[in-house]
């Protein structure tokens, strides 16, 4: 057994179902090994779209996703999809090939240090010198990768270390125990809570990862204190609850501001100051801040918790409510505030005019689906729309990559959450900005077989940035192009491919779409003259009864 072999060994080992990766040189005795593997290897068209479908996979399953590349500019491609899984939270295992040991100390072809390139973008990183370290190598990998908080790690194996004998097996996966909060911790903060007058709960991804939906939604209804989620942490309580207050993450005035300016404490469960800093809500630091998470709080001025509750959060959640003297009634403004927010979102059922707006195409897009349904949102003016006006009844049924922010992974994701969830619908929303980044991976979809939709939201340019140009300089300037015609692009890849006509067009159209047995692209022009608008709404957002 070569060490190539016993690195694949190792990885059943894990339970790895999928490596999602490009063949090279440098890896070619991993592959072989790979090839006697229970492992499925998915070859991708680029490996950052390798780098996505494990970032997904590893979000939606709480197990590392693990991608592949050979060496160089493979490992380079590489690194934006490995800095996404960091930064936003999710465990993946990124295995690079490597010129031999023999040729690292001169000037060699393709050779880049890519241990210390890693670095920045990952948990922790190592390169296998030796065979017989191996087995200890890919445990540690697997157990830092999954652990709170979760991101990637990365695996460096030279091609003549790859090929040499080695001793050993498989070490023993050991289990994670739950840690709990301390009884000091649970009772101060149930003090707390029991003492503020209108409490507020901003609920982040760490409260889907700790798989405490249930445990949050029933601490905020019997104690009346709304809730709000971050982009990431969309589902943890249904958005059709009577004290969901939607998502807050805008950069900007939104109806959840009026409930934030109010608020005497903030209840932070699983929250991430990466997911939306706290110095736009918080920035005199003067707001009293309760952190419910496995994770003690970042150092931010802005972010200084009076309680810090440490451990489990749905057992923190629950000790917390056995404590609290609270007999609390909802606020009337936030009443009121969650009023306006559901009669902002309902205006756009019946709005036909064409280009579709934002608004409307994801009212749409909610009504079709199901509840398990998936989407995955690409990054561009349509994100903050969909993170915005896409609301879900269940964790992870709308991944939105906000930590790193990274363009191109719809696509990707989509493929990565069909492969998880073959029996579920799931829509990748992108810009034509972020199609075009990575719809080479259409031709992936296809070939492995995960039909999914993907939606473009068509303006010719990229949005986002002419958004924020117009609002600071009243121009934009450098963000149009030109499109291909993406039906005609869809079906050269023997996909389907539909284009949008009018506003009535597109509800049958998404419904015809996801019965379809291959990767469905719909090109729909969108309105975005919508998001000054917005911003001119939300500048005169006045927060009174």
């Amino acid at each position: 057994m070569n060490t190539a072999e016993l690195l694949v060994r190792c990885l059943e080992n894990e339970d790895v179902e999928y490596i999602f990766g490009v063949p090279g040189e440098e890896n070619l005795q991993f592959l072989q090994a790979l090839k006697h593997s229970s492992i499925q290897f998915i070859t991708t068209r680029h490996e950052q779209g390798a780098a996505f479908m494990a970032d997904v996979y590893g979000r939606l399953t709480g197990k590392a996703g693990v991608c592949l590349s050979t060496l160089g500019p493979g490992a380079t491609n590489l690194m934006t999809g490995v800095a996404d899984a960091t930064l936003d939270r999710a465990p993946l295992v990124a295995i690079t090939g490597q010129v031999g040991t023999d040729r690292m100390h001169i000037e060699s072809h393709q050779y880049l240090d890519l241990v210390a390139m890693f670095s920045p973008v990952t948990k922790w990183n190592a390169q296998i010198v030796r065979p017989s370290i191996t087995s200890e190598i890919v445990r540690k990998a697997f157990k830092l990768a999954q652990s709170e908080k979760p991101g990637a790690v990365h695996i460096d194996l030279p091609e003549n270390i790859a090929a040499m004998e080695a001793p050993g097996a498989p070490l023993r996966r050991d289990s994670q125990e739950k840690t709990y909060a301390s009884l000091q911790s649970i009772q101060q903060a149930a003090v707390a809570i029991s003492q503020a007058t209108n409490p507020v709960i901003l609920v982040g991804n760490g409260a889907i990862r700790d798989k405490a939906s249930e445990s949050l939604t029933e601490f905020a209804t019997q104690l009346n204190i709304p809730v709000a989620n971050t982009f990431m942490g969309k589902g943890v309580i249904p958005y059709t609850h009577p004290l969901a207050m939607w998502t807050f993450g805008l950069q900007q005035r939104d109806y959840i501001t009026c409930a934030l300016e109010r608020a005497d404490l903030v209840v932070a469960v699983g929250y991430d100051l990466i997911e939306y800093s706290p110095k736009r809500w918080n920035l005199d630091g003067k707001l009293p801040i309760l952190h419910i998470n496995p994770n003690q709080a970042e150092i931010d001025s802005s972010y200084i918790p009076r309680v810090e509750v440490i451990g489990d959060i749905s057992d923190s959640l629950y000790e917390i409510l056995k404590r609290v003297n609270r007999q609390g009634r909802p606020d009337p403004i936030n009443l009121k505030v969650r009023e306006e927010i559901v009669a902002d979102y309902e205006q756009y059922a019946d709005d036909f005019g064409f280009p579709i707006k934002p608004q409307k195409l994801i009212y749409d897009l909610r009504q079709v689906l199901a509840a398990d349904d998936i989407v995955i949102s690409d990054v561009g003016a349509h994100k903050m729309w969909i993170a915005r006006n896409y609301h879900c009844l269940k964790p992870n049924t709308c991944l939105i990559s906000n930590g790193f922010a990274a363009m191109g992974i719809a696509i990707p994701g989509a493929l990565a959450a069909k492969l998880v969830h073959p029996s579920r619908k799931v829509v990748a929303v992108t810009g034509d900005g972020g199609f075009m980044m990575n719809c080479q991976e259409l031709e992936t979809a296809l070939r492995v077989g995960t039909a999914f939709v993907t939606i473009i939201f068509n303006d010719g340019g990229y949005g986002l940035i002419e958004w924020k140009q117009i609002n600071h300089y009243g121009e934009s300037t450098y963000v149009h192009f030109n499109n291909p015609d993406f039906v005609k692009l869809a079906e050269s890849m023997g996909l389907k491919g539909y284009r949008i006509e009018s506003a009535e067009d597109f509800v049958p159209t998404l419904k015809k779409a996801l019965e379809e047995d291959v990767p469905v692209v719909i090109d729909c022009p969108v309105d975005y003259r919508e998001n000054l608008l917005f911003s001119q709404k939300t500048s005169d957002l006045n927060c009174t009864v």
